[in-house]
């Protein structure tokens, strides 16, 4: 039983394009404001915002691949797209974070002057770009890993760039040579903590994990208490894009089981009004041929032969 619903995300193209146009002109000022300053801090926010043209342009990717239509090659159509490009951004993002706190810790043994007025100007600019860019993705960022994970970068680089502001002001102040490149262990420390979570998921996605927002447990009780369903096995919950969780389980049915395409729709009204999954493929099975099936767990095994037991009694 499939759904053949286009659930492919909505593109962002006119958002991905204005981010990117905004993100590599703003990089190219703050690198040469930064070369001139002397300032670290803000050369390393100018990296971090050339990753971020990178990450944005593999998102793009990966919405627009998620978008290509199946074929007999590849069934599923390119939807994982989305999945590979939020990993791919947040291993580029961690990777180039820590290349930004060796170079802070080397800076710390031997500080040096920055022109602070020049750090806080271009500084305050990138508090402008990056939270107008985070505001083009905010509506879907809930519902799609791989704009949650370009508006997530977005947002840290405005926070990123208001700590820019703020060492630059104290260097100002009280003339800490250090503020810059501790200031610079801070972003880095900001960035990983909030990538960590994209990291994390993504790679999950990647190995067919269970979406985070689905409990497994919920819904195999959800499908046992349809009526008819005995027992449920092989039952399987995986993401086929950022957007789109998909399901496939057997169902034992057994007396008193409605016919199947009433069952079947119940099914599909269950999992589409509880779980938000669309894309469900359902075995039905009765309990002699599920004794039979060799995609069983042990713990089905016993639950079948219960089963078995109290329908057919008699039988051992």
């Amino acid at each position: 039983m499939t759904h053949a619903h286009d659930h492919a995300p909505a593109s962002f193209g006119r958002a991905f394009a204005i981010g990117i146009a905004l993100n590599l002109g703003f990089v190219l000022i703050e690198a040469g404001y930064g070369w001139r300053a002397g300032s670290l801090a803000l050369l390393a926010d100018a990296g971090h915002n050339l990753s971020d043209v990178g990450g944005l342009v593999l998102a793009w990717g990966g919405v627009a691949a998620s978008r290509w239509r199946a074929d007999d090659r590849h069934t599923y159509g390119w939807r994982r797209g989305s999945i590979l490009a939020s990993f791919v951004n947040a291993l580029i993002l961690l990777v180039a974070m820590g290349s930004l706190a060796w170079a802070a810790v080397q800076r710390l043994s031997v500080p040096t002057p920055i022109a602070g007025r020049t750090v806080m100007i271009v500084a305050a600019i990138g508090v402008v770009i990056n939270a107008a860019t985070a505001a083009l993705f905010a509506a879907g960022r809930k519902g799609d890993l791989n704009i949650r994970g370009a508006y997530l970068h977005m947002a840290a680089d405005a926070l990123v760039s208001v700590g820019v502001v703020v060492a630059g002001a104290l260097y100002l102040w009280k003339g800490w040579t250090w503020i810059d490149p501790v200031a610079s262990l801070a972003i880095a420390a900001v960035i990983v903590i909030g990538t960590w979570s994209l990291f994390r998921q993504s790679l999950h996605l990647l190995f067919d994990g269970v979406p985070e927002h689905l409990d497994v447990t919920a819904i195999r009780q959800r499908l046992l208490q349809l009526r008819g369903v005995q027992t449920v096995h092989d039952l399987h919950v995986w993401a086929m894009g950022t957007s789109e969780p998909a399901l496939s389980v057997h169902l034992v049915t057994g007396p008193g089981a409605p016919d199947a395409d009433t069952l079947l729709r119940s099914v599909a009204t269950e999992l589409h009004d509880h779980f938000e999954i669309e894309h469900v493929t359902v075995q039905l099975e009765s309990l002699s041929f599920a004794q039979a099936c060799a995609l069983r767990s042990p713990a089905d095994r016993a639950v079948m032969a219960q089963a078995l037991d109290v329908s057919l009694p008699g039988m051992s």
